[in-house]
């Protein structure tokens, strides 16, 4: 391989997640091999695959509709994933 100007490194990984515009892929378990081919890096990976979707919300946006509406964070984030956008969850759990 060397001779090919191909050089491949173990990594010892402990999970690989890949970020997509609507999920993340999770790999546990992964057997991760760096392969440099004449400079361009590339990656192998072997593992347990799982998806699951992105959240579209981060904490700070639940704290806020908490702290407008009053409302427990399980209806908050319900109300969030419901209507798609904060102002719109607010006004959701305000008219009750």
């Amino acid at each position: 391989m060397k001779r090919m100007g191909m050089q491949a490194v173990p990594i010892d990984a402990e999970e690989v997640v890949i970020k997509t515009r609507e999920k993340e892929i999770i790999i546990s378990s992964p057997q991760v091999t760096r392969v440099n081919v004449m400079g361009q890096d590339t990656f192998q990976i072997m593992g347990n695959v799982e998806e699951r979707e992105k959240e579209r919300f981060n904490e700070s946006d639940v704290k806020m509709v908490m702290d407008k509406t009053g409302a427990p964070r399980e209806a908050a984030k319900s109300a969030l994933l419901e209507e798609g956008d904060i102002a719109s969850a607010i006004l959701k759990l305000k008219k009750g």
